[in-house]
C-alpha cells in the first residue's frame, strides 16, 4: 500500500514519479483512523451550531447531547473503540448539559470547555511532575517516540489545554452566547489543527530511526 512505502523502502521514494512521492510520504493507514475520528468528533460541534442559530443555546446543548452520543456509538461501531479524550468529553457534556437543561442557565454549558480542557491539561502536566508521559497511554499504539519526545509532546498538549481553557474562559464572561459558539466550532478547530502539525517536526525528530514519518495527532475539543 502507498502509506507503506516509506517504512519498506525509504531510499525507492526519491526514484518515484511526484504524485505517487507525494502519495509515499502519507501514511494512509495511519491518517484515515484519525479523518474519520475527526469527523466524528466535528460533527456534535456542527449540530451545536446550526441548532443554536436557528433556536437559542436550551435547544443547542440538547441536540448537542445527542449528538454527542451518537457520535461515541458509531466511533465505537466503525473504529471498534472509543479513545479516551473523546469518553471524558462525552460525559462532561452530558453532565454539564444535563445541569444546563434542568437549571436552565447556559453557564453551565459555557463552563465545561474550560473544566475538560483544565482536566486534560491537569493529568497531562501533572502526571510528568512524577515523571510519567500519560500521552503515551493515549498515542502509545499509533506513534512510536523515544521517551524524551513523549515527555516534549505531552508538555505541549499540556500548555495547549490550559491556553484553551483560558480562551474560553475570556470568551464566555465577556462575549456574547453566538460569539462564544461560533468560536467553539470554528475557532477551537483551527488552532488545534494548526497546533497539531507544529508537532510534525517534533514526533519525526524523537521517532525510531526506523519508524515512518508520523501524521500529527488531533484533539478535537468537543
Amino acid at each position: 500500500m502507498p502509506g507503506r512505502l516509506r517504512s519498506h523502502c525509504p531510499h525507492c521514494v526519491r526514484d518515484l514519479p511526484m504524485t505517487q512521492k507525494a502519495e509515499a510520504e502519507i501514511n494512509w493507514d495511519e491518517l484515515r483512523p484519525q479523518l474519520i475520528k475527526m469527523a466524528l468528533e466535528l460533527g456534535p460541534l456542527v449540530v451545536f451550531f446550526i441548532a443554536n442559530a436557528r433556536a437559542d443555546i436550551f435547544v443547542a446543548t440538547a441536540w448537542f447531547m445527542g449528538a454527542m452520543t451518537l457520535s461515541l456509538a458509531l466511533s465505537w461501531l466503525i473504529l471498534r473503540k472509543i479513545a479516551i479524550m473523546p469518553l471524558v468529553t462525552g460525559v462532561v457534556v452530558l453532565v454539564f448539559g444535563g445541569l444546563t437543561l434542568w437549571l436552565q442557565d447556559d453557564t453551565f454549558i459555557k463552563i465545561k470547555p474550560t473544566i475538560t480542557n483544565t482536566l486534560f491539561a491537569s493529568v497531562l502536566l501533572g502526571g510528568l511532575l512524577f515523571g510519567h508521559s500519560l500521552l503515551k497511554y493515549v498515542f502509545g499504539d499509533v506513534y512510536k517516540l523515544r521517551p524524551e519526545g513523549w515527555s516534549k509532546l505531552t508538555l505541549n498538549w499540556g500548555l495547549f489545554f490550559v491556553a484553551l481553557a483560558i480562551i474560553n474562559e475570556v470568551l464566555w464572561r465577556n462575549f456574547s452566547t453566538d460569539i462564544w459558539v461560533a468560536f467553539k466550532v470554528w475557532g477551537v478547530m483551527p488552532l488545534t489543527v494548526i497546533f497539531s502539525i507544529s508537532q510534525v517536526s517534533l514526533l519525526n525528530k524523537y521517532a525510531p530511526a526506523a519508524e515512518p514519518h508520523h501524521v500529527p495527532p488531533i484533539v478535537v475539543e468537543s
